[in-house]
Order: C-alpha cells, then sequence, then structure tokens
C-alpha cells in the first residue's frame, strides 16, 4: 500500500471515532435532559401537592390567612407545570405584596409593642377585606391546579 492510502485509512479511522464519540455524548445529553425533565415534573408534582394542601388547610381555617396565602403565592413563583385556564390566582401576590414590608421571626420579636400592634392592624385590614377572595381562590386550588 501506498503512503496516501495509509493516510486515507488513518483518517477514515478518526472520522469513526470521532463520530463514535459524538454519537456516544449526544446519548449522553438526551439522558441528561429526560432526567432533568423528569425531575422538573416530580418537583412540579410535589408542589402542586403541596399548593392543594396548604389551599385545603386554608379552606378549613387550619393556617392563618396572610401566612397561607403567602405560603401558596411562594409555591407557585416555584411551580412551572400544568394550570387550569380558570384559575385567578392574583390574590395571593396582592397580600404578599401588601404583608412584605412585616418583618417575621426575630424581626418582629425585635419591635416594639406599638410597632406589633400597628402591624397586626395592618394584617387584621388585609385579612377582612381579602377574605372572601382567597377563600374563593383557596377552594378552587383545594381541587387542584389541573
Amino acid at each position: 500500500m501506498q503512503t496516501h492510502h495509509w493516510l486515507l485509512l488513518a483518517g477514515l479511522l478518526v472520522i469513526v471515532a470521532l463520530s463514535g464519540y459524538a454519537c456516544y455524548l449526544w446519548r449522553r445529553v438526551w439522558r441528561i435532559r429526560a432526567e432533568q425533565q423528569a425531575q422538573q415534573e416530580e418537583r412540579n408534582a410535589r408542589l402542586a401537592a403541596d399548593i392543594q394542601f396548604l389551599a385545603q388547610s386554608l379552606v378549613n381555617g387550619q393556617v392563618p390567612l396572610i401566612e397561607g396565602s403567602i405560603r401558596i403565592k411562594v409555591l407557585l413563583d416555584n411551580y412551572s407545570g400544568p394550570r387550569r385556564d380558570d384559575l385567578e390566582l392574583s390574590i395571593f401576590t396582592e397580600l404578599y405584596d401588601q404583608t412584605a414590608h412585616i418583618p417575621t421571626h426575630a424581626g418582629w420579636k425585635q419591635l416594639s409593642a406599638a410597632e406589633r400592634k400597628l402591624h397586626q392592624r395592618l394584617m387584621e385590614t388585609v385579612e377582612r377585606d381579602h377574605q372572601t377572595q382567597v377563600q374563593q381562590t383557596a377552594s378552587q386550588l383545594a381541587n387542584g391546579l389541573y
């Protein structure tokens, strides 16, 4: 065999090897994408169940209105799965926005009694003004997101 035949054969072997490696890498990418998709679907299913549970707790009065609404809003922000078209969920964002400035946990303990009372009055007003809408929306969510 002449030199150019050996070079041609070596070039073909390199092409075959690189093609095989490219196929291996693409299969790996497809597998990783499928795993990520499965993880995302599992995460959305878990979030949907948590949202439904919190909504049922809100309807049954087992969780305070503002706390439940804030928790639902945060879970909804992280949920990227399917939703029913008839769900209007903006009330949870509205309650969140109206109460976001109120300190929690250690911040609440550091407030003076007058500041706490002021925030408690605000929360009572917000609850009173939005209770019906939150209850209606939570009742819809208690049946599931989809």
